[in-house]
């Protein structure tokens, strides 16, 4: 019997009601149901994130693996497509996948090694842009969101947003990321993009320093890559040289960068208002100091 931590349960119920509920029932039926379908032995305590189940595995070749099980939507069906576009190259490989259920069966890294764990943000920063650069040379391949799509539906919600954010300052600063991404909205690219590549999405291996790990993959424009590095350990002094140190790494126009990562503070506003919950200063001060910049 496997022991669903409570933390997971928790995070179910409150992102995914109901249907997170039957998830967290099911789940110690499911994962012992591929446990045996696999050939595998547990091979540690059970970790998890805020959707996901992982654990540590042996294979039936003495191999040391993960089983990773979570509630399949619109972001976890994309993430073995783009597995197999990497096929380990920059990223963690995949090893087999239950296409009905989502479940995965994961190459093992080292998770005590977290990019989170090197003290120097800058050094996590310019880590990370590398990593994007490689993983982004890849095309996106088909059936994948599109940044598009969601760009467009963003736009769509943008006045229904403005009416509900009562500050004029924050009103004012959702609105100017909103027309950054009407300027690159009818080019957003085509390369396949991780979308969450933060520093506990980092991890170490035997076989490369660092690779990422837990995409939430989309079609679309590498500047829209560039938010969760800039967020990290936030400092507000530092957003303006990690925009710089991530662009230069990446190679990528700085205007359209801009304007696809003031997208980012768009959608997060949005969230966060469908979710009732304020705007975060933070986010804010990061658009703020993106949109000011005058060179």
């Amino acid at each position: 019997m496997i022991d669903i931590p409570r933390e997971l349960a928790a995070s179910q119920e409150k992102y995914n009601g109901e249907a997170g509920r039957a998830f967290i029932e099911e789940l110690p039926d499911l994962t012992a149901g591929f446990l045996d379908r696999w050939g595998l032995k547990p091979d540690g305590p059970p970790m998890h994130g805020v959707s996901a189940l992982v654990l540590p595995v042996v294979r039936a070749d003495g191999g040391p693996a993960v089983l990773k099980l979570q509630l399949l939507d619109e972001e976890s069906e994309g993430e073995p497509v783009a597995l197999r576009a990497w096929d380990g190259d920059g990223a963690v490989r995949l090893l087999d996948h239950d296409e009905p259920t989502g479940t995965m069966l994961l190459e093992r890294l080292d998770e005590t090694r977290m990019l989170s764990h090197v003290p120097d943000p800058h050094q996590a920063v310019v880590t990370i842009a590398e990593l994007l650069a490689h993983l982004t040379s890849f095309p996106a391949p088909p059936g994948l969101r599109r940044l598009g799509d969601i760009a467009r539906a963003m736009l769509d919600r943008t006045p229904w947003a403005l009416d509900r954010i009562p500050d004029p300052e924050a009103r004012r600063l959702v609105a100017d990321c909103a027309a950054a991404v009407r300027e690159v909205v009818d080019e957003p690219g085509d390369r396949l993009l991780h979308w969450d590549l933060h520093d506990e999405n980092v991890l170490a291996s035997d076989r490369a320093p660092w690779l990422a790990i837990d995409p939430k993959p989309l079609a679309g424009d590498p500047g829209f890559e560039l938010w969760p590095a800039i967020d990290n350990r936030y400092d507000p002094d530092d957003i303006l040289w990690r925009f710089d140190a991530m662009t230069d790494v990446l190679a990528l126009d700085r205007p359209r960068a801009r304007a696809w990562t003031l997208g980012r503070l768009l959608q997060n506003a949005l969230w966060d208002l469908e979710d009732g919950r304020p705007l975060d200063d933070d986010q804010l001060e990061i658009a703020r100091r993106l949109r000011d910049r005058t060179a």
